[in-house]
């Protein structure tokens, strides 16, 4: 009789972890249907009509005729079921003249249907760029006004909504180029990005099956990576290093950490160097004085950073210098004296 029972158990569990397998696989193939038809380089510029009128079902049918969409479905899906795509309220689309691009996803021409501007702007977010440069880049291409989108990014209710462990969005503001309607507004704005980040790390597999908790921790290192890393293969070695000391219970020891409390914190000029006093500010995120990650990200890291910090390489290395300005390359080293050594050889060489 246990035998059944325990079989039984077990057949249930199979079952209930073979529909949940099923329904990721699902919106991921989802989500993979909604992303753009071309990347930047092949991008293709189209004016799209959309007449007085049209349902949701033909406007998806325009988008694909022209190209524009991968799935007249998934977008008729999306827009009719907000919560495919992390919405309250189903998108009202609107009819007129619009320039629309190949290289939009679905969820970015939908918010400009949605709009009604008949226009759109580009906008490029670089990798590293905090939530504040990204609100004075949005106010200056005329999206939304900085104040604006900086309060809508602290706003705690969107956070709830979207389960962030923090009091903003930032770190989750993905980097990417965005087509956005002129005067679209913050929330809005917010919108677009937080369906690209969302989209994005569902492509990265090591951020499945994370805990809340663990999934924050890393990408809180994923900022910091973004924020020191200059050539792309070293990412990895720099999230190992980063990685050993955190396991260690040691300080991060991160430059960067100091600059986000100077520039982001207190609100002074990006320093010409970091000096001995500001290595004892009194703050959570000097990773000089505390060990462990800073309480949440310091800046918007992209793919690279996310990769590195989802899965950093197993090292031995503790410590990391710049030993190469032009390319940016860095010596590793595992004991404090090699650290030192390296760092003295290129000053020598330098002088």
């Amino acid at each position: 009789m246990k035998n059944k029972k325990n079989t039984f158990i077990s057949f249930v569990l199979s079952a209930f972890a073979c529909v949940v397998l099923a329904f990721l696989a699902c919106f991921l193939a989802f989500r993979v249907s909604l992303s753009a038809p071309d990347s930047q380089s092949e991008a293709k510029s189209f004016r799209v009509e959309i007449p007085s009128g049209s349902s949701v079902a033909r406007i998806s049918e325009i988008l694909v005729e022209k190209g524009l969409i991968r799935s007249d479905r998934a977008f008729y899906l999306a827009a009719r079921f907000p919560f495919l795509s992390f919405r309250n309220t189903a998108p009202v689309l609107q009819s007129g003249f619009y320039n629309l691009n190949s290289a939009m996803d679905a969820l970015q021409i939908m918010a400009v249907l949605e709009s009604g501007v008949q226009d759109y702007t580009r906008v490029s977010v670089p990798e590293g760029f905090t939530l504040r440069k990204i609100a004075a880049l949005l106010e200056k291409n005329e999206v939304c006004n900085a104040d604006d989108f900086i309060e809508v990014c602290q706003n705690p209710i969107l956070l709830e909504k979207y389960g962030i462990p923090s009091h903003s969005f930032e770190g989750f503001l993905f980097p990417d180029t965005y087509f956005f309607a002129p005067g679209m507004g913050a929330e809005k704005a917010l919108e677009m990005m937080l369906d690209s980040f969302f989209s994005k790390i569902s492509e990265i597999p090591y951020f499945a099956g994370k805990s809340p908790s663990a999934f924050y921790d890393t990408l809180v290192l994923a900022s910091i990576v973004e924020r020191e890393y200059r050539v792309q293969e070293e990412a990895p070695l720099i999230a190992s290093v980063f990685k050993n000391r955190i396991d260690a219970g040691v300080g991060l020891y991160s430059c960067a950490t100091i600059e986000y409390i100077i520039t982001e914190i207190q609100g002074k000029p990006h320093p010409d160097i970091i000096t001995y006093d500001d290595l004892k500010i009194d703050s959570p995120y000097n990773t000089y004085k505390w060990a462990a990650l800073p309480p949440s990200p310091i800046s918007n890291p992209g793919i690279v950073a996310l990769k590195a910090a989802a899965n950093p390489p197993q090292t031995d290395y503790f410590y990391f210098t710049l030993t190469d300005s032009a390319s940016g390359s860095h010596t590793f080293s595992k004991s404090f004296n090699a650290h030192v050594k390296a760092g003295t050889n290129f000053k020598t060489k330098k002088n």
